[in-house]
């Protein structure tokens, strides 16, 4: 895994999700599509969130400020990893998630957050124990780099998502 390749993948997601908020409507941004589904606010709230988790998750790797395990990823993280993408089913979000609908100003400011976070932790990646991982709740325990390459498929995931609902709203 080419870490340089990992943040660049970050980046033009980060720009892609910045250029939508200038492409969503200010009216349809925080409106539910339909029940059950989330609003583009949401899905801003949850993927901010999670990239600025999962470079808490980085750090404490890259610091080793998490225990030595022989564990590694499950299956689905093995999965996940290996072809770059989750599998292709609809997974029910944890309980753990506080989702919000947020502001497109908050989105703003979450992605210059976020674009923060990662430029300050690149420079230890390359130089994180393999062994040292934490523990994702669904892709078992990763290390530095695969946090890394976890949250560039995460945030790509995710503005498929956002395409989806502005095809519902057309």
């Amino acid at each position: 895994m080419s870490i340089a390749k990992e943040l660049r993948g970050i980046e033009t997601a980060l720009n892609n999700y910045r250029e939508q908020l200038d492409i969503i409507p200010d009216e349809l941004f925080a409106e539910t599509p339909e029940e059950g589904h989330w609003s583009c606010a949401e899905v801003y709230s949850h993927v901010m969130q999670i990239t600025l988790r999962s470079c808490i998750a980085i750090e404490r790797c890259a610091h080793s400020n998490c225990p030595p395990t022989k564990k590694g990823p499950s299956l689905q993280g093995h999965f996940t990893l290996l072809f770059g993408c989750f599998p292709p089913v609809k997974i029910k979000m944890l309980d753990i998630m506080n989702v919000e609908k947020i502001s497109k100003e908050d989105a703003r400011n979450l992605i210059i957050k976020c674009r923060k976070r990662i430029e300050d932790i690149a420079p230890i990646i390359a130089k994180a124990p393999p062994d040292v991982r934490y523990g994702h709740p669904r892709l078992g325990m990763l290390n530095a780099k695969q946090w890394l390459k976890f949250t560039r498929i995460h945030l790509l995931r995710h503005l498929k998502q956002l395409e989806r609902i502005k095809r519902k709203f057309n």
